[in-house]
C-alpha cells in the first residue's frame, strides 16, 4: 500500500515538472513572438501612429545644461525654426563662425573664472550678430551694454573713452551681472532671459504667470525668442556641417574689426 502511494505520488511529482517546463517553454515563445512584433510594427508605416513620442534629435540640446522641454510642441517649434534661421541658408555667411574662432579664447576663461557657464560665450555672438556698432537704444560693443548699466558694472563710459569696446573688461562686467542675475533667478535659462529683458521685468512676467520656467512663460517676442537664439548658435557653433556651413575654421581669416576689441 505504502509502495503504491509512493509510487502514485512519484508519477505526479513527474507530470507537475513536466508542466511546468511546459508553461515555461510556452511563456518564452510568447515572449519572442511579442518582441518580433514590436519590431515588425516599427518597421510598419501604418504601426508609426501607435508611436506616442519618437526621441527627437534635439533632445540632446540644452542651455547651461538646464533640460528643455522638447515634449512641448510649442517648444520644439520655436527651436526647430531658430536653428532654420540660424543655418547657412538663411544667415548666408560665415562671419558668426570667425567671430566663435577669435572671441571664444579670450571669453572662455573669463567665465570659468567667475563661475559662469560656458553657454554664455554665445551671448555676444547674439547680441552682435552679424552687425555691429551703437543699437538705437544706445547699447554698444560684444555684450551690448547700455551706458548706465556698463558704469554700473565697473566700465569707464564718456570723455572720449568706451570701455564696452574693450572684449575682456566688458566681458568681466557681463560675469559680474550675470552672477547677479542667478543669484536672483537660481535659474542659469531665466538669467540669459533677464539678461535681455531686465530682472525687473522679468520678476513682473514671472509674477504674472506664476510660473518659473522660461519655456512656458508668455513674454514680449524678442525675449521670447532669445534663449532659443542662443540655443540655435550654441548648435550651429559646435556642428556646422549638420547646418550647412563648414566644418573648420583654419581657413577663416581674422577681421580687423574684431581684432580691434581684443
Amino acid at each position: 500500500m505504502i509502495k503504491k502511494h509512493l509510487i502514485t505520488c512519484s508519477v505526479i511529482l513527474v507530470l507537475f515538472i513536466v508542466s511546468q517546463l511546459f508553461i515555461g517553454s510556452t511563456t518564452i515563445k510568447r515572449k519572442s513572438v511579442s518582441i518580433t512584433t514590436i519590431d515588425r510594427a516599427a518597421n510598419n508605416s501604418s504601426a508609426s501612429t501607435l508611436i506616442r513620442y519618437k526621441k527627437d534629435a534635439n533632445d540632446d540640446i540644452n542651455f547651461a545644461d538646464e533640460s528643455i522641454p522638447v515634449n512641448n510642441a510649442n517648444v520644439n517649434r520655436k527651436l526647430k525654426y531658430s536653428l532654420k534661421q540660424h543655418s547657412f541658408r538663411s544667415v548666408g555667411s560665415n562671419l558668426l563662425h570667425r567671430k566663435a574662432l577669435e572671441l571664444f579664447p579670450v571669453i572662455e576663461p573669463i567665465l570659468k573664472m567667475y563661475g559662469i557657464p560656458d553657454d554664455f560665450k554665445y551671448i555676444p555672438l547674439v547680441e552682435s550678430g552679424l552687425c555691429s556698432g551703437t543699437s538705437s537704444r544706445g547699447a554698444r560693443g560684444l555684450w551690448q551694454f547700455m551706458p548706465g548699466t556698463a558704469r554700473t558694472y565697473g566700465l569707464k563710459v564718456g570723455k572720449g573713452v568706451d570701455e564696452r569696446l574693450n572684449l575682456k573688461k566688458s566681458t568681466v562686467a557681463a560675469c559680474i551681472y550675470l552672477r547677479e542675475l542667478y543669484g536672483e533667478f537660481n535659474s542659469w535659462t531665466l538669467t540669459a532671459a533677464a539678461y535681455n529683458l531686465g530682472s525687473i521685468k522679468l520678476q513682473r512676467a514671472i509674477h504674472k504667470d506664476n510660473k518659473h520656467n522660461y519655456y512656458l512663460m508668455h513674454l514680449n517676442a524678442e525675449t521670447g525668442s532669445y534663449v532659443y537664439k542662443l540655443l540655435a548658435m550654441k548648435e550651429v557653433i559646435k556642428n556646422p556641417v549638420t547646418y550647412g556651413y563648414k566644418n573648420t575654421y583654419s581657413w577663416l581669416k581674422p577681421s580687423e574689426e574684431l581684432l580691434a576689441v581684443n
